[in-house]
């Protein structure tokens, strides 16, 4: 077994970087679209709606919004420190593992590879869902039982795409891509024709009524937050990246002030074509912009949207499989999860079970709650990533970073993370919580005979040998990196 055999792992590990390296050179551009590009999914759809339910009034929403854009922003220029320093892909497990040590980064990996990732795809595949059945059911909303069928399908769908060729998912994402800007733009530019117009009531006595809990802040931040998700996404491939010193910063600089103005615009025309009751009432914000702005058009808006969600989902389908991938390098998950196919170098098992976790989830949660859920696992991961930043600044300034932060930039993104995981659990403490920490327990419980003692059960080898071919699979060597 590989996990006895740490040498031999670790060489594997130095081979693959050179293969990756060798294989694909991640220029600025490239790095500023990857970034944009897993950004922009379903949120800024979605989350509208919800972050105005829970603040309030549309002014105090945009503010929101906009607080929501600098903390990705803050996040990933600390990120893009941690970058410099630890030049290994695999994101926030690789940090934790190096700062922290091994016990953590098996957490990390083990709640990121059964719920984190899993989650994040259910959420987005819902929301694929909820525009692509929109013009079925007009003027009601479609009943749930259509919307996690048409979701689940489309995560068999991607499974599919992903487990049978690399090169087909990333020409799907680069399609789905274009579609999603466009679909921005054009809500963009209707919104500034409006206001052109001159209707401008929902912004009159703008602040009227806000919320101030600090539950209901820290909700709406979860929900606008989600919109953001991916501003990490490059540290995942920073062995890949052209010049990542230079490369990693630069490209945050630009992309994520660029989908911050994009979602402001996109919030202010929403707002601008419907009265916030309006926007409150809709099941699918674009939808109903689309049907008072377009009129006859209203269907390019279902359309466009669907293909970005679903380019999104490729996305995070495609991205999710690292992390899962590298943990069960370093030992921290089953040997099969690291295993690619013989014939078409996918990782199937990984994806497979990426897929079968997101089903599990889609059949028994909403879109709002399984992004609450996956925003408070990812916030207290993403606390600990910068206090390792933190430590690293402070206790070891002279190791070698060709990029600097200034330190308050990681503190504030601390003390938000802290904020983010506390709010909701002293405001309105939620079930949900308790069993996202019951599970992170059952981790530790896992952690010491699995990972520590290397005590596996013996039936364990024979199912692993059964899996592998079955499934016609092998473990990754440097050619099948």
């Amino acid at each position: 077994m590989k996990t006895t055999d740490p040498p031999h792992s670790s060489t594997d590990l130095s081979e693959g970087k050179e293969k990756l390296r060798l294989k694909q050179e991640v220029s600025l551009i490239s790095g500023v679209s990857l970034i944009a590009g897993t950004m922009i999914g379903s949120g800024i759809f979605m989350s509208p709606e919800w972050v105005l339910h829970h603040m309030g009034n549309p002014a105090s929403s945009l503010l929101i919004w906009a607080a929501c854009g600098l903390l990705a922003m803050f996040g990933a220029l600390s990120y893009a420190e941690l970058g410099t320093i630890i030049k290994e892909s695999g994101g926030e497990y690789i940090y934790i593992l190096r700062i922290f040590g091994s016990f953590p980064a098996f957490l990390f990996a083990y709640t990121s590879v059964i719920l984190v990732r899993p989650a994040g795809l259910a959420a987005v595949c819902l929301s694929f869902a909820e525009y692509a059945v929109a013009p079925f059911y007009p003027g009601c909303s479609p009943p749930q039982v259509v919307i996690k069928c048409t979701a689940a399908a489309c995560i068999l769908l991607l499974t599919i795409i992903n487990c049978l060729n690399v090169r087909l998912a990333t020409s799907v994402m680069n399609i789905f891509t274009a579609a999603k800007l466009l679909a921005l733009l054009v809500i963009v530019v209707g919104g500034l024709v409006l206001l052109a117009k001159g209707q401008t009531q929902s912004f009159q006595n703008g602040f009227q009524g806000t919320n101030v809990g600090i539950g209901a802040v820290g909700v709406a931040f979860y929900q606008g937050l989600w919109s953001y998700d991916g501003w990490n996404n490059l540290n995942y491939v920073t062995e890949e990246l052209k010049k990542p010193e230079v490369t990693l910063p630069r490209a945050v600089m630009i992309a994520i002030p660029l989908v911050t103005c994009l979602y402001l615009l996109v919030n202010v025309s929403y707002l601008a074509a419907m009265t916030p009751s309006e926007l409150l009432s809709s099941g699918a914000v674009a939808v109903t912009w689309g049907d008072k702005v377009l009129g006859s058009w209203a269907w390019l808006i279902s359309l466009s949207v669907a293909l970005s969600t679903f380019g999104s989902s490729n996305g995070t389908f495609f991205s999710g499989g690292r992390v899962c991938y590298i943990a069960a390098r370093e030992g921290h998950m089953p040997d099969i999860l690291s295993m690619a196919h013989v014939r078409r170098l996918t990782p199937s098992p990984a994806l497979m079970f990426t897929s079968m976790m997101s089903l599990i989830m889609i059949i028994s949660g909403n879109f709002t709650s399984i992004v609450n859920f996956f925003s408070f696992i990812a916030w207290l991961f993403y606390g600990m990533t910068i206090s390792g930043l933190l430590y690293l600044k402070i206790k070891k300034p002279e190791l070698p970073r060709s990029y600097k932060v200034p330190i308050i930039i990681p503190i504030i993104v601390l003390m938000a993370a802290v904020y983010l995981v506390l709010a909701p659990i002293i405001d309105q403490p939620q079930t949900e919580i308790l069993y996202i920490i019951l599970f992170i327990v059952s981790g530790i419980i896992l952690y010491f005979p699995l990972v520590h003692f290397k005590c596996h059960p013996r039936f364990l080898q024979s199912v692993t040998l059964h899996l592998q071919l079955f499934l016609e699979v092998a473990p990754t060597t440097k050619d099948a990196d």
